[in-house]
């Protein structure tokens, strides 16, 4: 009777939680696991910088501008110190879709979308926010994610934000992408939009009768056709090795109607009173059938051995102002003078980093060194030029970095040395650069990371 009363006493104590085990078998798969980190960035330039985020993406150091005395405005040092780069990640697990695992990523950060100076710096902003659908050998990703030709699994480890730019690709689209597996191999389709990297083009100024060039989403939108592009990543078995190549494939139309000048500003003078009104100038609108295809591609890989990490890729681009690279496109000729009808050149970019870093528990050391060149036009350039860095022949970047980490929190020093050859823009009228002179920034970089 004692055992009987005994069994039975167990059993009353262990039901509750054996119907809860049964329950969470039955539960739907689904929840959300945070991560992020806290970065503080503490950096000193020896010259001021073309840059983003009130200095916190670094591209490139500026132009010699010289006062009335021949001093160079531009020769003076530049400090600050942001925490904008602090993240949030929510990666967000679900059930099965269509024979498929389902996940999901939102991630944002403080630094805003536009603006250089603190119109927008501090706002909080998506970067990565897209589903992602598994089946055993494809895999199918839509929403906003890195630009395929920045390789997720391969780039620059530097501590700058910059994230090796504008050496390295560095852009996120809106995009579907498509990934097939096949051993060893996988196969990557991809057609994606823009949003926050966006591209130049013309605005026409009816106050100056000017174009000027502007950012906008518009020129590839009013295309049609979404930015395309194929990749091959192969990843030899029982290895962290990495080696691949894509192709990338882009039209813009810059412009959906022309404005010509029918009749032009001018004075008119009252030969009684003297009083002079002046006429602006009357504009015409044709609409034109204007576009321009741009073709790039890069090669790339990596070598994971136990106490170092190799990066290397090579980047040849068209019209790379949307990937924060140099270069852009130019006005070859006025086709038709009647209708103000234009046709176009890219400007083409060479491009080649590498990377090495240790893969130290505890202390890690790196260093990076980038290349990039304005290989100018096919064809001549007679016209506007849209593009970053026209006036730039080439420029290169050398950055040290040591990391010391301690559990969650880490410690980097970086030195960024980058040196600009600037000249006068299609100078040999084929969108290179001539006549250049040397102008170099070096950066001292703090970061305080937090990892959660």
């Amino acid at each position: 009777m004692r055992n009987i009363i005994l069994k039975s006493l167990t059993l009353l104590f262990l039901l509750p939680s054996l119907i809860n085990a049964q329950d969470k078998k039955e539960e739907p798969k689904f929840g959300i696991k945070f991560s992020g980190f806290v970065k503080t960035d503490v950096f000193y330039d020896s010259r001021q910088t073309i840059n983003l985020r009130e200095g916190h993406f670094l591209l490139y150091p500026d132009n010699i501008l010289l006062d009335e005395n021949k001093n160079d405005i531009n020769e003076k040092p530049n400090f600050n110190m942001l925490s904008i780069q602090s993240r949030l990640k929510g990666t967000i697990s679900g059930p099965d879709a269509f024979k498929a695992k389902t996940s999901g990523v939102i991630e944002a950060d403080f630094f805003g979308n536009s603006g250089s100076g603190l119109d927008d710096v501090n706002g909080f902003r998506v970067r990565h926010a897209f589903v992602k659908m598994s089946w055993k050998t494809t895999e199918l990703l839509a929403g906003q994610y890195w630009h395929p030709m920045f390789i997720a699994e391969s780039f620059p480890m530097v501590i700058s934000f910059n994230t090796g730019a504008p050496f390295q690709p560095f852009s996120r689209n809106p995009q579907l992408r498509l990934t097939q597996k096949m051993g060893p191999l996988s196969f990557m389709l991809c057609a994606f939009a823009q949003r926050d990297f966006q591209g130049y083009g013309p605005e026409y100024n009816s106050t100056t009768n000017t174009y000027s060039s502007v950012l906008s989403t518009k020129y590839l939108r009013n295309s049609g056709i979404p930015n395309g592009h194929f990749q091959i990543q192969y990843k030899p078995d029982s290895t962290e090795h990495l080696f691949g190549f894509g192709v990338d494939y882009k039209i813009y139309t810059p412009r959906l109607y022309s404005e010509v000048i029918a009749i032009p500003a001018k004075d008119i003078v009252d030969t009684v009173t003297w009083k002079v009104t002046h006429v602006n100038a009357v504009t015409a609108k044709y609409k034109v059938d204007e576009s321009i295809a741009s073709l790039s591609a890069l090669v790339f890989a990596k070598l994971v051995f136990k106490t170092v990490t190799i990066r290397i890729e090579g980047i040849y681009a068209q019209n790379a102002t949307d990937l924060t690279m140099i270069g852009g496109y130019a006005v070859e000729k006025v086709s038709n003078a009647n209708i103000g009808k234009w046709e176009y050149t890219n400007l083409n970019t060479g491009s080649v980093w590498g990377e090495v870093q240790t893969n130290g528990k505890k202390v890690q050391f790196g260093l990076f060194v980038g290349y990039t060149e304005n290989m100018g036009a096919a064809d001549s350039v007679k016209g506007n030029i849209y593009a970053r860095g026209s006036n730039i022949d080439y420029l290169y970047r050398v950055a040290p970095r040591v990391v010391f980490i301690s559990g969650k929190l880490s410690i980097a020093l970086e030195g960024e040395y980058t040196f600009a050859m600037y000249g006068t823009a299609n100078g040999d009228k084929k969108g290179s650069s001539t006549n250049n002179k040397a102008v170099a920034n070096t950066r001292g970089l703090l970061a305080f990371i937090y990892n959660f």
